[in-house]
């Protein structure tokens, strides 16, 4: 048997598996379905239980189908965080976004710097985050308007 049948049957394969399309990449759509699904249950809390106490207001700036993320963090001398006290997900609609972060005061340390921190990505990447807000107690606030900046 010579050599060449077994080189274009070579050949012939190469060139059959080359010719494949490519795999096209996944195309940006809405927030995937489990987030949405996770902003819609913390979006309906229902009324405030006897034992918690909630931080409440508005972002501002976030762009629609923006995955956001806000957290009470206890936070040690060099801002970085030590404990989550509570955490909820958003999905911006490119208008007012109302909030509501509802955490157990028990949890609360007494001395230690408490923080709410957040930030919004879309299709995967940090696009903008909230400057820390300091929560000196642990009472039910009205936080006002919170403004989003852009992510260094």
């Amino acid at each position: 048997m010579s050599i060449r049948p077994l080189i274009l049957l070579s050949l012939f394969s190469l060139l059959v598996a080359c010719s494949s399309d490519a795999p096209k990449p996944p195309e940006p759509g809405p927030a995937p379905q489990q987030a949405q699904k996770k902003a819609r249950e913390s979006a309906d809390l229902g009324p405030l239980p006897a034992h918690q106490r909630e931080l409440s207001g508005t972002l501002q700036g976030v762009p629609s189908g923006a995955e956001v993320e806000l957290a009470l963090l206890v936070v040690d001398n060099q801002d970085r965080p030590q404990q989550l006290l509570a955490s909820s997900s958003l999905i911006g609609t490119n208008q007012i976004l109302p909030f509501r972060l509802r955490f157990n005061p028990a949890s609360f340390p007494a001395g230690a710097r408490v923080e709410l921190r957040g930030r919004a990505s879309q299709s995967g990447q940090l696009i903008l985050h909230l400057p820390s807000q300091v929560i000196s107690q642990p009472t039910t606030q009205a936080m006002g308007q919170l403004q989003f900046v852009k992510a260094p």
